[in-house]
């Protein structure tokens, strides 16, 4: 469990990480200090040899068994109830802890007395348990300067074990997402105030220029430095300010509040950045680059106000390998971006305008996947067949990105060319499309709902025949107050290889005059935490309830009444009968 607190896999940008699994093993091993793994519920998982020549039992002997009820004792070697071990209630509330003069059971049957720390251990997001430090007291009781020498000892390596604690959460928290903003906010909030009592991020723009994006102190006070996002002026290569020389490409720096003081005025970026310190009251500073030397994304400055406790060079090396780190994040998010901005704006041109025939009316929407998503490759499509009948298309491609929107691309050409082409039932062309699919599209599978309208688009009568390819039913809303799922049609997805011979089904259903069809996306109904019911009961209540708006209101209000939490696009499109 120690030694996936620095992760030991490399990275797209080429930087090294701090070290793998099997160097931190070793320096486990090897550790003077006694080291013992509890798991969430107290038992241990695993000892050093340290901890074996302490304890007088082997790693073998003690793995799996309960910490408390084999080794904590009073003084007079008697058992304690649970309720009083620190350690346990440390567990419980997942918290750090440590403790002074407690005896713990050897397996020769001796008690020794000892001091201990634990500190929590994270592994994506949830705990599994605690590194305990253990250390000796029974012999140095009488020596003050012993038990001083020891509790410095224990002290470094539990700043060790939580700066590598620090390092790993920083790692796993910003792996999570891929929007700028949304990292350097978690970054922020793990920074402050675990490592730092603030901390300043300032980004290189597409045009070369520099602003400070993210400022992130002491609770309340924020927002008085931070104003939104900030514009820095411009510096030269030759000027000596820490921050302009990372920005360059420097080596990361360290300064005390005597070199900050002492800094000459420099650059107007440099000013700017001199000015921030002074208001903060620095004492101490780092600031490091973001990403590699070879490809500087920005710059990380952490600062803390006490001159009691300064940076030192441990803490340099932990936030140079933070900077590394968020660098990556940030360029994969920058990458990120522009290749969504190309997919939804692809997805968005090939959404062709909807026809009006006649007294039918047609509405669509697309709405992307929210921020912190990918763009899926949902898409709607209606158009007028050669005999005049309207055909209504509702789809979604599996994948995301550049590949589902050119995937989208190609099954919404062929299908046009497939429905104008042939006049069968919808379920006959969906046939010809999956077999298709294979030979000319790179689409592995797909759902969708093809529909035709077929009656006078002025008088009617109407009447719908649809097939349904593993696609969310569509929803009819009749005058009257009634609203159903029509859920006949249904077929296999594309792309599942439907058996020989078997054809799809193709469904009928008469449409009253005033009647609205809706068609829709499961990312409508489909929310994480919620169950498909939930989702499909959801949309029938709201439709019901904007039944009688204009058809553009409806499906306004229908996005706008999604609760929180998709993750998915959404494609929407609406058909309205008139009133005869």
């Amino acid at each position: 469990m120690v030694e996936g607190a620095v992760p030991g896999a490399g990275d797209e940008s080429g930087s090294r990480p701090v070290a793998g699994p099997k160097f931190w093993r070793q320096v486990v091993e090897r550790l003077s200090t006694a080291l013992m793994v509890v798991g969430p519920t107290g038992r241990i998982d695993a000892v050093n040899p340290a901890a074996e020549r302490l304890l007088g039992r082997t790693a073998a002997s003690v793995r799996g068994k309960d910490a408390h009820d084999l080794l904590h004792r009073d003084a007079a070697g008697g058992t304690l109830p649970r309720e009083r071990c620190p350690l346990l209630r440390a567990l419980a509330e997942e918290g750090p802890a440590r403790g002074d003069g407690d005896s713990c059971l050897r397996g020769d049957g001796h008690l020794v007395t000892v001091s201990w720390s634990a500190s929590p251990l994270v592994d994506d997001g949830s705990f599994k348990g605690m590194a305990v430090l253990l250390n000796d007291d029974t012999d140095g009781s009488g020596d003050p300067g012993t038990r001083r020498e020891g509790a410095a000892y224990t002290s470094a390596l539990e700043d060790l074990n939580e700066r590598l604690t620090l390092v790993a959460e920083i790692t796993d928290v910003l792996g999570q997402t891929l929007e700028t903003d949304e990292a350097l906010a978690r970054l922020g909030q793990l920074l402050v105030p675990r490592l730092a009592d603030w901390a300043a991020v300032d980004l290189r723009t597409g045009s070369g220029r520099i602003q400070r994006v993210a400022v992130t102190g002491p609770a309340g006070r924020d927002a008085a430095l931070e104003g939104g996002r900030e514009r820095l002026p411009g510096a030269g290569e030759g000027d000596p300010s820490p921050l302009v020389q990372v920005l360059n490409g420097g080596d990361p720096v360290r300064q005390g509040a005597a070199e900050t003081a002492a800094a000459p005025p420099g650059s107007g970026l440099a000013a700017v950045h001199g000015d921030f310190l002074r208001t903060v009251r620095a004492t101490s500073s780092i600031t490091v680059p973001l990403g590699s030397r070879q490809q500087v994304t920005g710059a990380l400055t952490v600062v803390r106000t006490d001159p009691a406790h300064p940076f030192d060079a441990a803490d340099l090396g932990v936030v140079s390998d933070i900077g590394r780190r968020v660098g990556l994040v940030i360029d994969n998010a920058r990458r990120f971006g522009r290749q969504r901005a190309v997919a939804e704006a692809m997805q968005r041109n090939l959404l062709a305008p909807l026809p009006q025939p006649g007294r039918l009316r047609l509405a669509a929407r697309y709405q992307p996947a929210p921020v912190g998503s990918q763009v899926g490759g949902d898409w709607y499509d209606a158009f007028e067949l050669k005999d005049g009948t309207l055909a209504l298309v509702i789809g979604d491609v599996v994948g995301h990105d550049l590949t589902a929107a050119a995937g989208m691309a190609q099954l919404h050409g062929i299908l046009r060319s497939l429905t104008w082409d042939r006049s069968g039932p919808p379920g006959t062309v969906v046939d010809r499309l999956d077999d298709a699919m294979p030979a000319i599209t790179t689409v592995p599978m797909a759902t969708l709902v093809l529909a035709r309208v077929e009656g006078h688009p002025d008088t009617g009568p109407w009447t719908l025949r649809w097939t349904s390819a593993g696609h969310p039913p569509p929803l009819l809303l009749t005058p009257g107050g009634h609203a159903r799922y029509l859920e006949a049609g249904q077929g296999l997805l594309l792309g599942a290889h439907q058996s020989d011979g078997e054809s799809r089904p193709t469904a009928t259903q008469s449409l009253p005059p005033g009647s609205t069809l809706l068609l829709y996306t499961d990312g409508l109904i489909e929310i994480p935490g919620s169950d498909l019911d939930t989702g499909l009961r959801r949309l029938r209540r709201h439709a019901l309830a904007l039944a009688h708006a204009p058809l553009d209101t409806l499906c306004d209000q229908l996005l706008a009444r999604m609760p929180p939490g998709s993750t998915d696009d959404v494609a929407l499109l609406a058909l309205r009968l008139p009133e005869l």
